[in-house]
């Protein structure tokens, strides 16, 4: 086993315990994270929506697996069942990771996954009539982006 992959399992077992420490332990300071509804996340504010989203879990289980990696980069498939924090409505949402690294940490780390899918399961009614659209999609980043804010001003 590589010292990079040593570094994927460890921070998704750190995410399994809602360890977000761990998880930080793992990132480059000057780490950019993205996905699909936070998607562009420098520095601390990466970390931060990782203690953010640990903090607020409920129902949570987190699977991960095919982890591959080679000198610069790497990747890993990982799946979450949570409930939706803002509609109580249970999620399993499939993600596909990929990575780069520098100095033996994640510099770069996107997640990707199907918006609508995750719209549907997490909004219902809503996310099935408008969830493939960039509306709905645009309104969901900007209440992430309150609630890392809102989160942010209590943990100062």
């Amino acid at each position: 086993m590589d010292d990079h992959q040593t570094v994927i399992e460890s921070f998704y077992s750190s995410f399994q315990q809602l360890d977000s420490d761990g998880m930080i332990e793992c990132y480059h300071p000057d780490i950019c994270f993205s996905d699909p509804i936070f998607p562009c996340l420098q520095k601390e504010e990466a970390g931060l929506m990782w203690r953010m989203l640990c903090n607020n879990a409920k129902g949570f289980e987190l699977h991960f697996s095919d982890i591959f990696t080679n000198k610069t980069s790497g990747g890993a498939y990982w799946e979450a069942k949570y409930l939706f924090s803002k509609t109580e409505r249970p999620v399993h949402n499939k993600i596909k990771a990929s990575f780069k690294f520098q100095d033996g940490k994640i510099i770069q780390h996107t997640d990707d996954f199907n918006f609508w899918r995750w719209s549907i399961m997490a909004l219902g009614p809503i996310g099935i009539a408008l969830g493939w659209s960039p509306m709905l999609k645009n309104k969901v980043r900007a209440q992430a982006a309150k609630s890392l804010a809102h989160f942010s001003q209590q943990h100062k």
